[in-house]
């Protein structure tokens, strides 16, 4: 018996040694995060969902690390268009993901007849600014705030924020947008537990009055957390 572990032991460094890079860096954490958009074909939203799910069981046989929200907007005009993200990235994990072709074929399968993919950016966590990890909560609502600003105004609106920044009672999370939409864009996300807790909380997501003149757009939207269609996810308690 004692002489089989040698070989044992060697054997498992062989197995860890041959385990591929992409999934090694697929793990690594850091600030880099994607927020993706879908828009389910009008009366499609049962298939649209039917499909999603069925694409998530893809990931888990893909042996996905990278985890996945999925929400679907409640309030706002893009009402029950869907939110899909993932965050705490670095930028090398960010080239390996699960395999591209694969992902691509298994959405053409089951996502795409049912819907239409309307936006898909990556963003950057600001600390500074936030209360949080930069991985956000899985709560029951999210409060998500876009700001689209004026051209080159993104370096004053950060001073501006930080400048009349006070530490926030809950959790609040700051992104700039880094490419995928126009420029500078930022979001903010507030994830509460229930709709009552957004509208209590108002006060604490106002913008200090000197950036407004920096803002060309606010868009303020609440979304509800589909735990069936989030993949690595557990429901916040």
């Amino acid at each position: 018996m004692t002489n089989r572990w040698p070989a044992l032991a060697a054997a498992m460094l062989l197995a860890a040694a041959a385990r591929p890079a992409d999934v090694v860096a697929q793990a690594e954490k850091g600030p880099y995060a994607r927020i993706a958009i879908l828009r389910p074909h009008n009366g499609d939203t049962v298939d649209f969902e039917a499909g999603y799910i069925r694409h998530l069981e893809y990931h888990r046989q893909a042996k996905d690390t990278w985890g996945w929200y999925g929400w679907s907007i409640w309030a706002g005009e893009r009402q029950r268009w869907f939110v899909y993200a993932t965050f705490g990235h670095s930028a090398a994990s960010l080239d390996h993901p699960v395999p591209a072709a694969e992902d691509e074929r298994d959405n053409v399968a089951n996502v795409t007849p049912h819907a239409e993919f309307a936006g898909n950016a990556l963003y950057q966590f600001l600390p500074a600014l936030s209360r949080g990890t930069g991985v956000p909560t899985p709560t029951p609502r999210v409060e998500f705030t876009t700001v689209d600003l004026n051209a080159g105004a993104g370096k004053a609106f950060e001073a501006a924020l930080g400048a009349a920044h006070t530490t926030p009672q809950d959790e609040t999370l700051w992104y700039r947008m880094v490419a995928g939409g126009p420029a500078p864009r930022y979001v903010c996300l507030r994830p509460r537990p229930s709709l009552a807790s957004v509208l209590e909380g108002q006060g604490e997501q106002a913008l200090p009055e000197k950036v407004q003149t920096l803002i060309a757009k606010t868009t303020i939207e609440i979304l509800n957390f589909r735990p069936t269609m989030s993949y690595g996810i557990a429901m916040s308690r």
